[in-house]
């Protein structure tokens, strides 16, 4: 008997597959506890909107990444710091100040975890790397000035 899995079961599938199994299974622990439902036409056609819809979802979002990636790419940020005489700054320049500079002059909101970038405690400019959605990818500067 083929069934759409309502709910992750262990050793037979994610949620929302079509999987084959037995019909005394199916009947006995699969439908009483809710855990999926018989592969009918009604079930077959809102599983395929299902990933229609999920497969759509990706695309927007990997269009969007690859237009914030473009936005980004090669650009400079500037940012402005503190140091003491000999140049060295007080502190560091964190990625969470590079993502509020970055949507402030460029509109591109990113989670500060994303970015990847080294200890900055010296006036100069920096390679900073961004790792938007699916794989998507792109490079700036920052540059540190007082």
């Amino acid at each position: 008997m083929k069934v759409v899995l309502k709910q992750d079961v262990k050793g037979l599938g994610k949620k929302g597959e079509l999987v084959s199994v037995s019909d005394g299974y199916a009947r006995n622990f699969l439908f009483p506890r809710n855990l999926a439902s018989e592969a009918n036409a009604q079930a077959m056609s809102e599983l395929k909107n299902k990933e229609q819809a999920e497969k759509y979802r990706i695309e927007t979002e990997t269009a969007a990444a690859k237009a914030d990636a473009a936005k980004m790419e090669g650009k400079t940020i500037k940012l402005t710091a503190k140091a003491g005489q000999n140049g060295k700054l007080f502190g560091s320049v964190t990625a969470k100040e590079i993502a509020a500079q970055l949507e402030k002059d460029l509109g591109v909101k990113i989670d500060k975890k994303r970015l990847d970038v080294d200890d900055i405690k010296a006036f100069g400019t920096y390679s900073v790397g961004a790792k938007l959605n699916h794989g998507v990818k792109a490079s700036f500067y920052v540059q540190v000035c007082e």
